[in-house]
């Protein structure tokens, strides 16, 4: 099992000259890999000093947002940290929902993102074929054209290929491009072993029958909400935080159909009116233990391991912790190493 890092705001000018990367302890506790989101930074310089700072582990955006980017622009910058990461880099990408396409990117929405995204991913491999293979640049779509390349625009083939690209979604219709297109899927943290089974899987196995791949070449990395504490006192400052985290992305309408699964379709309404009426610090008290319970591990940290395999065995080839708060990192070098030794779904 492969075991993550989420680095989820890094702010570059803060890892000041002598200090050691969050990304290099990482490193060195033991994790696989290590991710970074975009949230109040762009992901790519911070990654560009993730890859420098690591010598083995995999890095990697989660997510970066595509539809900001023309498929150009986003083929260039991968290449780059590519090359720079030594074959290291993986481009996670996910289509965020239109409020934020258009009204903080200032993007267009094409009201079919699954289809975009599929013509999306399509357009980069294309891209890249062109630099690494010399095939001459045609692709024509609905969403995108390019079939422009110079010598003088046009890098040289990279040594260590095109990275590996995953997708991450929540409905149906984006997990299936997942598993017809991408290396991988970033499932999302809102979702529930119930959800991945009957809505997730099956899309996936959709997915890459389409395109005649296997399971065991496909890889599913899945974050995953951690209650835990050595003490009373701390284990409930992990469930306040993790509930307001799960309520917060509760009163998204795009998420709403993981909680119907569950029949809580009606708690979506009542988060995003909280949402609307700024009221914030009132969402956590809504997520019940029922609902707590589905959507993280909740067990001591000694048990963490054998919980989270428990729901999650035979579905998740490496998961990240998505815990909302800092966690002793002796204490998380003792779970990781029991995690680690749980097998991948391709054993």
């Amino acid at each position: 099992m492969k075991v993550d890092q989420m680095l989820m705001e890094i702010n570059p000018h803060l890892v000041e000259e002598g200090e050691v990367h969050p990304a290099r302890r990482a490193e060195e506790v033991g994790y696989d890999g290590v991710w970074v989101a975009e949230t109040g930074y762009d992901p790519f310089l911070p990654m560009l000093l993730t890859a420098q700072a690591t010598r083995s582990a995999e890095v990697g955006t989660a997510i970066a947002v595509a539809f900001a980017r023309s498929p150009l622009t986003l083929a260039s910058t991968a290449n780059d940290l590519q090359s720079y990461a030594k074959g290291r880099f993986i481009l996670g990408l996910g289509s965020q929902i239109r409020p934020h396409i258009t009204k903080r990117f200032s993007m267009p929405w094409s009201g079919k993102p699954a289809a975009q995204m599929r013509e999306y991913i399509a357009a980069l491999q294309a891209i890249w074929s062109c630099w690494n293979e010399g095939t001459k640049l045609d692709f024509q779509g609905d969403y995108y054209t390019h079939t422009l390349m110079t010598p003088f625009f046009s890098p040289e083939p990279n040594p260590y290929g095109p990275p590996k690209v995953m997708l991450a979604g929540v409905g149906p219709y984006m997990t299936r491009v997942a598993g017809e297109m991408a290396d991988g899927f970033l499932c999302h943290g809102f979702t529930t072993e119930k959800f991945f089974r009957e809505v997730t899987m099956p899309a996936l196995t959709a997915g890459m029958e389409q395109s005649g791949r296997k399971r065991e070449n496909f890889e599913v990395a899945a974050p995953s909400f951690i209650v835990t504490g050595v003490n009373e006192e701390e284990t409930a400052t992990a469930e306040e935080r993790v509930r307001r985290q799960i309520a917060f992305y509760g009163s998204t309408p795009a998420y709403r159909p993981v909680l119907e699964a569950h029949g809580w379709g009606e708690l979506q309404t009542d988060l995003n009116r909280l949402t609307k009426q700024g009221r914030w610090d009132e969402m956590g008290g809504l997520i019940d233990n029922e609902i707590l319970t589905t959507f993280a591990v909740v067990a001591e940290p000694e048990n963490i391991a054998t919980a989270w395999h428990a729901r999650w065995g035979g579905l998740i080839d490496r998961l990240s912790f998505y815990a909302p708060y800092r966690a002793d990192p002796e204490r998380w070098a003792e779970i990781l190493a029991d995690l680690k030794k749980l097998p991948t779904v391709a054993q």
